[in-house]
């Protein structure tokens, strides 16, 4: 899970939802660790086709391009993609900002873009917006590459965590501070397929 970034709640975000009165799914024993729901799939669905037509709205009659940083964010740009009506072009980068257990803030491109982005619409597609630091830094060298305009969209926010506020444009969902997993996020490269966010029960953030 990337350490990238949180700040002001965008205009579609909403409030969690927890455990089972996230949906249908109980808590689940995921290979080794019991995970819990605190999203549904269902929810997660009708989020993610609500920012889509948000974003097709908010630039009418322009391309979209998509920045999904990787590899939390696979999942929910895929679809976020397939949720926008409009013309969109995707491409991905990897991110790290860690020296030993913390991050430095300073990003470090493990695999930067492979197209450019000057003079596009450019939507940066993050799994989780946590301490802000990573994120900033990463909106600074973006902004330096000339976009037409460059716009956060993050499924995930954790506001307990802010230490350097960005702006979220679009976000789908403000969570506790607990350590998640699902729909792309992991745990030692684990429970990415799950079709919902959950917690790890036992595990601490």
């Amino acid at each position: 899970m990337a350490d990238l970034g949180l700040g002001a709640q965008g205009r579609a975000g909403g409030a969690a939802m927890m455990g089972p009165a996230a949906g249908s799914e109980e808590a689940v024993r995921a290979g080794q660790e019991r995970v819990s729901v605190l999203i549904s799939a269902d929810s997660i669905a009708q989020k993610v086709g609500e920012l889509g037509e948000l974003i097709a709205r908010d630039h009418p009659g322009k391309p979209i391009h998509l920045l999904g940083v990787l590899k939390g964010s696979f999942i929910f740009m895929a679809d976020l993609a397939r949720a926008i009506p409009a013309s969109v072009s995707c491409d991905f980068l990897r991110v790290a900002s860690y020296q030993g257990s913390k991050s430095t803030g300073e990003v470090r491109f493990d695999m930067d873009l492979t197209e450019v982005i000057t003079g596009k619409v450019v939507i940066l597609v993050e799994d989780i917006i946590d301490t802000g630091a990573t994120m900033d830094a990463l909106l600074r060298i973006l902004r330096a590459r000339g976009p037409a305009s460059l716009s956060v969209c993050s499924l995930l926010h954790k506001p307990d965590r802010t230490k350097v506020r960005v702006p979220i444009d679009y976000l789908g969902f403000t969570i506790p501070n607990k350590f998640v997993v699902g729909y792309g996020l992991d745990y030692d490269g684990r429970h990415r397929n799950l079709p919902y966010i959950g917690v790890v029960e036992g595990l601490a953030e």
